[in-house]
């Protein structure tokens, strides 16, 4: 079942009832809301006059629902999970933190070739040339030593968008504001499923930073950048203004989680792939498989 995304970017009073989500709103003769907490995958709070209730907020980490928070720019700057994500999790989470340094490399190998792959394929379903991307997939090696990650994204950002004096920079021109947004989503629905695995977010396989507690989420959701890449491509070509993250734009950006995308030969909503990518690297932390499922860029 694809998990609903519900995104509050007025005023308005959250509460429960009868294993219900009720939305109350301050305007005058505006209708009480309802939504089935069951369907909800995430739930984002951007305006700063939102109230929400504990015994909500206790639900909703019940049922394993994301909730986001915004910063003033509006971008997505934390996210609620629960303390126990999985029945085995002191198991599993023993596994991870032991997983050798081969094993890792290893991980981060297949992770880079997947994520240039895709990247290669976004090109060639834009027109662009790919060969480039190509070699670079071939060339990974153990650990990406050789750092071919970096050489495909610079080179990838420098060619995807017919916009002069553009590259990838978090405060760099439009569309680096939707990318940033797309990317933050993702990131949500990456650590999400990492918690329901079983597994630490922030024990990274490559990603170390003792600043982030995120590293393994950033890990995972590499191979999948580039399909928020091709849902910015897509609104850029729109010919929309893209200075201002509208109300329009946010709601396109906030189905990243419904995207289909490919993963193992089977057709499957990325939030459903990106379960099967986390608990294929816990199979891998644990010895039983040694590939980590990964979607293919189609």
């Amino acid at each position: 079942m694809i998990k609903r995304t519900l995104f509050f970017g007025n005023p308005a009073y959250l509460s429960t009832k009868n294993e219900q989500l009720v939305v109350d709103f301050p305007e005058e003769g505006k209708a009480e809301k309802t939504i089935p907490i069951e369907d909800l995958g995430y739930v984002v709070l951007e305006d700063p006059q939102i109230t929400i209730t504990n015994g909500l907020l206790l639900k909703l980490v019940q049922n394993k629902t994301a909730v986001i928070t915004c910063d003033k720019q509006h971008l997505p700057c934390s996210f609620l999970q629960p303390l126990v994500g999985h029945s085995e999790q002191t198991e599993r989470m023993r596994y991870q933190l032991n997983a050798s340094v081969p094993l890792k490399k290893n991980i981060w190998q297949q992770t880079v070739t997947a994520k240039i792959n895709n990247q290669a394929q976004h090109f060639l379903s834009r027109g662009k040339n790919a060969i480039r991307l190509k070699r670079y997939a071939k060339d990974v090696k153990s650990g990406d030593f050789g750092n071919q990650e970096a050489l495909a994204a610079a080179f990838y950002f420098q060619n995807l968008f017919d916009i002069d004096g553009f590259s990838r920079n978090q405060k760099g021109v439009p569309p680096n504001n939707l990318l940033n947004y797309g990317y933050a989503i993702l990131r949500a629905v990456t650590a999400r499923a990492l918690v329901s695995s079983g597994l630490l977010p922030s024990v990274g396989v490559f990603h170390s930073n003792k600043y982030n507690a995120f590293c393994l989420a950033d890990d995972v959701m590499e191979p999948y950048r580039p399909f928020v890449d091709a849902l910015v491509y897509d609104i850029v070509e729109t010919g929309c203004g893209l200075d201002e993250l509208t109300k329009s734009i946010k709601a396109d950006l906030l189905m990243i989680p419904a995207l289909d995308v490919v993963i193992d030969g089977k057709q499957s909503p990325l939030m459903v792939a990106m379960s099967r990518s986390t608990n294929s690297l816990y199979e891998c932390f644990a010895g039983v498989s040694r590939r980590v499922l990964y979607p293919e860029f189609v």
